[in-house]
């Protein structure tokens, strides 16, 4: 794994001679041009564990990184860390690698009383309250997922049976207070008293932190994205269950997913169609 690298380079855009990347510690040829985002480093070795190929790549900070093979499709995973900031990093660097589509596996929790603990949420879109894409775009700027990712998502989830939710999430910058926690030893703003309920009038699914970093860097780059989350909670019941079952039916739909977009775009590149569409399978 990369980790001691001799860093006598530009400040401008930090990277080796060689582009090894500042963050993630990789260099050309480790990363796929299909990319699954989790948060936790620890769940890139169980996406890893589904593929039918898999190597280590790089640890660094809360960045690790694995590529392999599903069926013949190349994959990557690189876990970004707790929110935008490491998130943006990361997701920049795998661009400057090749990687041209993300999907963030992550998990979350529900803002709609039907949505249960152990159900999936595709993401179609988020509210940016993640802290970091405004440092690259106004917030008027929608955060959209790909309709091609939300699509395979969608087919993915139905393929393996799992229930799952399509909408919108709200990604913040702060678990506690911006999700509508008290802080430590209790503080609170009077913004906090009606987040929970403003966002469930407005439709939103659900809380997490990072999907609306990785919504608008990937429009703003021209590269595809597309988020899906287990659900470990719902606030409105006051619900925690936490368990591994839910993030494997996540983990699963998202290396679906990436087997299906592998087989659209073979699909789009054969015809010489841009986008993919029904018809196309016919």
């Amino acid at each position: 794994m990369t980790q001691n690298v001799n860093w006598n380079t530009r400040a401008l855009r930090p990277q080796t001679e060689d582009k090894v990347q500042y963050h993630i510690r990789c260099r050309p040829g480790d990363i796929a041009e299909y990319v699954l985002l989790p948060g936790d480093p620890e769940r890139v070795p169980l996406i890893a564990a589904k593929w039918d190929t898999s190597r280590a790549i790089s640890s660094y900070r809360e960045h690790v990184t694995y590529t392999g093979t599903i069926g013949k499709t190349p994959v990557s995973a690189c876990s970004t860390g707790a929110g935008g900031g490491s998130t943006a990093s990361a997701l920049e660097e795998l661009a400057e690698l090749g990687a041209k589509t993300f999907i963030r596996v992550g998990t979350t929790g529900a803002l709609q009383e039907e949505i249960n603990c152990g159900d999936l949420i595709i993401c179609a879109g988020a509210v940016r309250h993640d802290g970091t894409s405004p440092q690259y775009v106004e917030l008027a700027y929608p955060a959209l997922a790909h309709y091609e990712v939300v699509l395979a998502l969608i087919q993915a989830a139905e393929n393996l049976n799992i229930p799952y939710h399509v909408g919108l999430a709200c990604t913040t910058a702060s678990f506690y207070c911006g999700q509508g926690r008290p802080g430590f030893g209790g503080y609170r703003q009077s913004f906090m008293d009606h987040i929970v309920e403003d966002m469930i009038k407005a439709g939103v699914l659900n809380f997490e932190m990072e999907a609306a970093t990785v919504l608008t860097l990937s429009q703003l780059f021209k590269l595809r994205a597309g988020a899906v989350f287990a659900v470990v909670a719902n606030r409105v019941k006051d619900e925690l269950v936490y368990k591994r079952d839910g993030i494997e039916k996540a983990v699963a739909t998202a290396n679906e997913a990436v087997r299906l977009l592998a087989e659209w775009d073979a699909l789009k590149q054969e015809a010489g169609k841009k986008y993919f569409f029904p018809g196309l399978l016919k």
